[in-house]
């Protein structure tokens, strides 16, 4: 090699240009290590093509594996499913929407009943006073209604 060296600063983000600068530094040291296998012994260039060979095709294997459908999870953890879901899975996605919907019918049936109850005893309290008929047609009324009570 000649005594200049480059370094390559690799990018956060991938994208076509990184991957083209990355196949020519591939081909350039390919390139450089096929014209030195000339000059070795034949039984070493035979190891060097028979490596070569077994690293081909774990890095067709890895390829594979990262074609294959995965779900980052935390921790880093990779998990690969093969195949689509089954019923059960996609029936346990849907419990958290079912429970949520079932809460928030709970909790609109329970303001219900709280406004019912509230006028129930507006109405008893009415209905067990000894008002006269014309105190119901006061405008006072309604204020006295919701003005709070002391207890005797």
């Amino acid at each position: 090699m000649n005594g200049s060296r480059k370094t390559f600063d690799r990018p956060t983000t991938p994208g076509p240009h990184l991957e083209a600068m990355e196949a020519r530094l591939a081909l350039r040291i390919a390139g450089r290590l096929n014209q030195r296998t000339e000059a070795l012994p034949h039984d070493i260039s035979e190891r060097l093509r028979v490596a070569r060979l077994r690293a081909l095709d774990r890095a067709r294997e890895l390829r594979k594996l990262t074609t294959t459908p995965a779900h980052q999870v935390q921790g880093g953890a990779v998990l690969v499913m093969a195949g689509p879901p089954s019923w059960w899975l996609r029936l346990a996605s849907l419990a958290p929407l079912a429970l949520l919907l079932a809460g928030l019918l709970l909790i609109q049936r329970s303001y219900l009943n709280q406004q019912i109850h509230a006028a129930a005893e507006i109405d008893e309290a009415i209905l067990t006073d000894d008002l006269p008929p014309q105190a119901y047609s006061d405008p006072g009324f309604a204020e006295f209604l919701k003005s709070p009570r002391s207890v005797e």
